[in-house]
């Protein structure tokens, strides 16, 4: 399928809020059911995200498949890395809160996306999405250690840097 990427519309934001809880199923039934608890991302997390212009959709001719956030400044969580370091201390892009409806490519178009904005990826992931990790090893990314999220939990953190082979 060939998707288009765009920033969110205040107008979508329940079709986007319903790819968000069918990653919340998808995560449980496939033996993560921490991550995204409480209902998040919350509807104001997201209204926040748009208003930044960093909430994006993932669109094929017919519906909006995936959504994912997408920044190009500092990420706080980021400043520290334990057991691990980062492959370049240089700016970076970063993808969070990806999510889509079964469709197959949203995390491949995400990517893509990324790299067109920057030269260095993050993204990071909780220990049980086994699924997340084995889609971040097949795009290329690299584990570097953990972070902490600002609540203290932590994640497993990725990067892709355009001078490794992968990035091609």
């Amino acid at each position: 399928m060939t998707y288009s990427i765009r920033k969110a519309e205040r107008q979508e934001l329940d079709r986007i809020l319903e790819l968000y809880a069918a990653a919340r199923n998808f995560m449980r039934e496939t033996g993560n059911p921490s991550q995204w608890n409480g209902g998040y991302p919350s509807r104001e997390l997201l209204e926040g995200d748009m208003a930044q212009g960093r909430l994006y959709v993932i669109a094929g001719e017919d519906a909006i498949h995936g959504v994912f956030y997408f920044s190009l400044e500092e990420d706080p969580t980021y400043r520290e890395i334990y057991e691990g370091q980062w492959h370049t201390q240089g700016p970076y892009g970063t993808i969070h809160r990806i999510a889509g409806d079964g469709s197959g490519g949203i995390l491949r178009a995400a990517v893509a996306f990324g790299k067109n904005q920057a030269e260095c990826l993050r993204i990071d992931t909780h220990e049980d999405n086994r699924v997340m990790q084995r889609a971040l090893d097949k795009q290329g990314f690299h584990r570097c250690g953990i972070i902490h999220l600002a609540d203290g939990s932590p994640r497993i953190a990725y990067d892709l840097t355009k001078d490794q082979e992968e990035w091609k």
